[in-house]
């Protein structure tokens, strides 16, 4: 997953995304390392939160703009 290059890109840090997702910091940094899956929900509220697609968070894609 891109999550951590994207929060760096844009000059973020944990803490304001987990508060952002209503999570602990500690959470958030488990998402980014791996050690915890990711929810659907907080994934779909980062794509819209950095103005992207699901499938370029996960890496499925190197198309960063959304879907129409």
């Amino acid at each position: 997953m891109r999550i951590k290059d994207l929060r760096e890109d844009n000059d973020l840090t944990q803490k304001e995304l987990a508060d952002y997702l209503h999570i602990k910091q500690n959470t958030y940094s488990q998402y980014e390392n791996g050690q915890r899956q990711l929810p659907l929900n907080c994934l779909v509220a980062l794509a819209k939160y950095y103005k992207t697609s699901v499938d370029y968070i996960l890496g499925l894609t190197d198309e960063k703009k959304p879907y129409r």
